[in-house]
């Protein structure tokens, strides 16, 4: 008799187990589901992330051509200031030599010109004033030397800002 409850109680047992375990299996197989969709998920995101990574390389290439571009460009721009900066430095130069000339040009004339009117307050109120051909010879040259250079200057400065606005544009 005994046999019987213990078939019973065996078989139960077994019941309450495959329960168990077929709970454990809608558990496990959920997790599962939820696992697969996160793994589509998980490759979905990994898509994206290497399309964004392809897409910031390129952008880098491009950021860099960009840096080589500009260093290019402002190499060249600053060998053209200096370049430009020695011609201005050249010009001044010559207009301090060309100042400095007529400035003696200029006091030689004043002082011909003073020597004159001494003289002619010296001499008698009839006598006619002589000017010194020689003098007036040299300052005259001096003057068309003095013109010519500043003719030049001018051609060259108008050169100058033709060249800078024509590779400035």
């Amino acid at each position: 008799m005994m046999t019987p409850w213990i078939d019973i109680a065996v078989e139960g047992l077994v019941a309450v187990l495959l329960v168990a375990t077929i709970g454990y299996c809608i558990v496990l197989d959920r997790r599962l589901q939820r696992l697969r969709a996160d793994e589509a998920n998980l490759r979905a995101t990994i898509s994206e992330l290497l399309t964004a990574t392809e897409i910031a390389e390129r952008a880098i290439l491009g950021l860099k051509e960009t840096a080589s571009d500009c260093d290019k460009s402002l190499a060249q721009r600053l060998r053209e200031a200096e370049f430009f900066s020695r011609e201005i430095e050249k010009e001044i130069g010559e207009g301090e030599k060309l100042l400095n000339r007529i400035i003696r040009i200029t006091q030689a004339a004043r002082g011909t010109a003073l020597d004159a009117t001494t003289s002619e307050m010296r001499a008698p109120r009839g006598a006619v004033p002589t000017a010194e051909p020689e003098v007036e010879t040299r300052t005259a040259s001096r003057l068309g030397d003095l013109r010519a250079r500043v003719s030049e200057a001018t051609a060259r400065l108008g050169q100058l800002k033709r060249q800078h606005t024509g590779e400035a544009a």
